[in-house]
């Protein structure tokens, strides 16, 4: 059986606002539709469809209803949807998984689709660099401190979860700035590692950076063909999604 396999990533809801994110919401719910009449066998959200989530013991964040409602639907199917679980909204804790059917990940897993071995993840805090980042991350995913956030009541919670969030890359910036050259992309520089270590992965797919890129990696003598390092981008600036059909992978705004 061949595969037509879709990917998109940071959709980042609730910025600006809950109200004005509806547009970007239905634009994303109206990608979903085509991609099941496309035929997709698989598809793949690459982390950070909201730019808060935090599960508490009986209620979620307010919004995305539509876009949860047509990801259950989807799975009803019987299509799978993976979810990559990306930096803003990696506090899941098992909704996701019996509420709406989507198999959760929370590190890149190598997947083979139609002769192609692609590793692929949401992207953040990996490569050099970005050790403070790399040392908040440690913070929320310690489970102390999710229980101590747990016990603020979800008016509150949510209210200095978006104060942090102000200054957001969602908020129309870049996740590391804008692109300046191959050897400067902490991911670039992850999948080139990774490649070497690992020469039989074709392609390194990701989110987190905002920014549409495929990249080819140094060429390794164990290979025919360089390995591609492609970025999804975001559906706040660019409106972008990848598909990989009959083990072509291809990107697209």
């Amino acid at each position: 059986m061949s595969h037509r396999v879709f990917f998109a990533s940071d959709l980042h809801l609730g910025v600006p606002d809950s109200f004005s994110g509806r547009e970007r919401e239905m634009k994303f719910v109206d990608w979903l539709n085509k991609a099941v009449s496309d035929g997709a066998t698989e598809i793949h959200l690459l982390g950070d469809l909201f730019d808060f989530w935090f599960e508490y013991a009986h209620v979620v964040p307010k919004g995305g209803v539509r876009l949860l409602g047509k990801i259950a639907e989807i799975t009803d199917l019987g299509i799978p949807v993976h979810y990559h679980l990306g930096n803003h909204d990696l506090w899941n804790f098992g909704y996701l998984e019996s509420e709406i059917g989507v198999t959760v990940h929370h590190q890149p897993v190598i997947f083979k689709w139609d002769g192609l071995k692609c590793l692929v993840g949401h992207g953040d805090g990996l490569g050099p660099g970005d050790g403070g980042y790399k040392l908040t991350k440690k913070i929320y995913t310690n489970r102390f401190a999710q229980l101590l956030f747990s016990w603020l009541h979800p008016d509150l919670g949510v209210k200095l979860a978006n104060l942090f969030s102000k200054n957001s890359r969602a908020a129309g910036g870049k996740s590391g700035g804008a692109f300046k050259s191959n050897e400067e992309e902490n991911l670039y520089q992850y999948c080139s590692d990774f490649a070497i270590a690992d020469p039989s992965i074709d392609c390194f797919i990701f989110g987190h950076r905002h920014i549409p890129l495929d990249l080819e990696l140094p060429e390794h003598k164990m290979r025919e063909t360089p390995s591609r390092y492609i970025n999804i981008g975001d559906w706040i600036t660019h409106y972008s999604s990848a598909k990989l059909t009959d083990g072509t992978l291809s990107l697209s705004k």
